[in-house]
């Protein structure tokens, strides 16, 4: 694909307030600007073009640029107003096209002439040399005032293009209907490679509609194009800046991760090998139980409970106790016994309070401050001092 950069001369002379172009030559001519701008663009996203004036004074409307919507809407504030001044909008388009920010673009103009050009043709020779030495193509729309501008418009192309050059076209266009569709199988839409016309619809007009025919539909098309196509560049503008940061930050979920691992692994260990030996009985009773009891789900009553029937174990466990291998059978059953009856423990044989309120103070999730924990101490306390009673009794009737 050629990329080029591309200035657009448009005749702003009193001469385009005629009507042989319907509905006038000035309208017809800005939708042939309309129509070319978006060839040029669409055949090729970095092309850029500008527009400048050729009547009155030559100005400079729009420098180089992709937007077409900036182009079209200076186009618009055109109004005709003097004479013709071909040779010096060719020298100052030449100048623009200098300053392009694409060095690798090729230079092409593309003039509208439609006012008689009253210029020496040794002058336009000239000015053609230099443009050739520049190479710089230029294209030339004439319409309007064909027979008296055709012979110093066929030289000046005929110089740029030299013997063997074919790069830069004379398109001679009748009066008609419509300028725009003379344009359409000319070299100034197709290009030098026949690719042009991109993204025009199928009846030859710019999403198929006639501009002349039902100019606001064109128009509203034309401007929600435009904004369309800022909206994508901005997002492609904001997909490239939220990449970038995430692209050269490090992956630390994983490492976080990993991390916690381990260092719940090392607190376990350490838990492990900092655990009493006493403890080791009730470690193993625990690991052979089905199922490790979870405090948080359980109710104050049944954290109790399960205090008191740890302590049993302990006692169970300890080699003072004189129990016998039948008693030890019996304890086996009562650890598969389901949870409703694990939690109905007899409380008639634990006696020690001391020993209960150092276990509760072990157990996590257990408060021993708390008042049916005190009950129950207490009342522990109470069947042990009437055992005691009765123990006395006894010592004194023998």
């Amino acid at each position: 694909m050629v990329l080029e950069s591309t200035m657009i001369c448009v005749d702003n002379s009193d001469y385009m307030r005629n009507g042989d172009f319907i509905p006038t030559r000035m309208q017809a001519q800005q939708d042939a600007i309309n129509l070319v701008c978006h060839s040029k663009t669409r055949s090729n996203p970095e092309n850029n073009v500008g527009l400048i004036t050729l009547a009155d004074r030559v100005e400079v409307l729009t420098t180089l640029t992709t937007d077409v919507g900036k182009i079209l809407a200076k186009l618009h504030q055109v109004q005709p107003c003097g004479d013709i001044n071909f040779l010096t909008g060719m020298r100052i388009a030449h100048l623009a096209l200098k300053h392009r920010q694409g060095k690798n673009h090729k230079m092409r103009i593309v003039a509208f002439v439609g006012s008689p050009v009253e210029h020496d043709e040794k002058e336009a020779v000239k000015v053609a040399k230099r443009l050739k030495k520049e190479k710089v193509n230029v294209d030339i729309v004439s319409f309007g005032e064909d027979a008296l501008n055709g012979t110093v418009l066929s030289t000046f192309i005929n110089t740029i293009n030299g013997k063997e050059g074919n790069s830069s076209h004379l398109v001679s266009i009748p009066p008609g209907p419509h300028l725009s569709d003379a344009l359409l199988s000319s070299p100034v839409i197709q290009g030098e490679d026949g690719s042009g016309g991109a993204g025009l619809g199928g009846s030859g007009f710019e999403f198929g509609v006639d501009p002349n025919e039902d100019p606001e539909l064109a128009l509203a098309l034309r401007v929600s194009m435009e904004e369309q196509r800022q909206r994508q560049q901005e997002e492609a503008r904001r997909t490239q800046t939220t990449e970038t940061p995430s692209a050269t930050a490090p992956p630390t979920s994983h490492e976080v991760s990993s991390d916690e691992a381990m260092l719940e692994r090392a607190l376990a260990m350490s838990i492990e090998e900092s655990a009493p030996p006493a403890a080791a009985p009730v470690a193993a009773a625990a690991s052979a139980a089905p199922q490790e009891p979870d405090f948080s789900a359980m109710t104050e009553d049944e954290q109790i409970a399960f205090a008191l029937r740890m302590s049993m174990q302990d006692v169970v466990a300890t080699p003072s106790s004189s129990s016998s291998g039948s008693e030890e059978k019996k304890e086996e059953p009562s650890k598969a016994k389901p949870k409703d009856e694990e939690m109905e423990v007899d409380y008639s044989n634990v006696t020690d309070t001391d020993f209960l309120k150092s276990v509760l103070e072990r157990l996590p999730g257990v408060d021993p401050q708390n008042p049916e924990v005190q009950e129950a101490l207490k009342s522990a306390g109470k069947d042990e001092s009437k055992d005691k009673d009765k123990d006395k009794k006894k010592d004194a009737k023998k």
